[in-house]
């Protein structure tokens, strides 16, 4: 399942990420992990939660972003759930690919029962039709 936090910059969607990864470890039967450009919220973080600086890796690309998704999973077969904060800065993804990277991502989530729970710096109204049903908080 992924689920979709939009909101224009500096709305606050950082900060409900945050609040549902650390709400969602409490209960965790399995690991989370939180994905960032930076390591900023390091603190703010609960620390069953293993916080990754997508920077670090050198990655450029959506196709890169998607196998590094999938080298995480494949490292973790107890993996719950992957928070991806920034998500069109870390997975290198714009309007025109959304869609595409969006469906590898919703396959990939599906076929190892990982939840993704990501912050998109748009308005819901210039997200594609088709992802609008993940929407779960609009600001």
């Amino acid at each position: 399942m992924i689920q979709i936090i939009s909101g224009e910059k500096g709305k606050g969607k950082t900060k409900i990420l945050i609040e549902k990864a650390n709400t969602e470890v409490r209960a965790a039967k399995g690991s989370i992990v939180y994905l960032d450009k930076s390591n900023k919220h390091m603190y703010e973080l609960s620390n069953k939660i293993r916080l990754d600086n997508v920077l670090d890796y050198y990655i450029e690309t959506q196709s890169e972003f998607i196998g590094f998704i999938c080298g995480i999973i494949s490292c973790d077969h107890d993996l719950q759930a992957v928070y991806l904060d920034s998500f069109l800065k870390i997975a290198y993804v714009n309007e025109a690919n959304f869609e595409a990277v969006f469906a590898k991502l919703e396959k990939i989530s599906e076929q190892f029962h990982v939840d993704l729970i990501m912050s998109v710096s748009l308005n819901i109204n210039h997200l594609p039709e088709s992802v609008k049903k993940n929407v779960i908080v609009t600001l």
